[in-house]
């Protein structure tokens, strides 16, 4: 069945840095913690620099409320500075997991 007036929004990719005192805090444990309430899929990871990085994919509606989510879990006090980068969603990811090789 049809539904009049509605179509369906497309997937797009947000790359999150995060600066701050964002490592060794439970950032990543929390960040996939967090995606599990999301329909989003990609990655969190430490980068060498001290920042960590996220990548989402999903509905814009639906990764503005996670990341939202992020700066209002526990984490949220540790994030000095929020980077955002934009993009179309190449639906390259199966889920969301913790990566170590940033």
């Amino acid at each position: 069945m049809e539904t009049m007036g509605t179509t369906p929004q497309p997937l797009r990719r947000v790359t999150a840095l995060y600066e701050g005192r964002v490592q060794g805090v439970g950032f990543r444990i929390t960040t996939l913690m967090t995606s599990r309430r999301f329909d989003v899929s990609g990655y969190v990871c430490n980068l060498h620099d001290g920042t960590v990085r996220v990548v989402a994919e999903g509905r814009d509606d639906v990764l503005r409320a996670f990341l939202v989510a992020l700066k209002r879990s526990a984490i949220g006090r540790y994030i000095d500075r929020e980077r955002l980068n934009w993009a179309e969603s190449t639906g390259e990811f199966d889920g969301f997991d913790i990566r170590h090789d940033g």
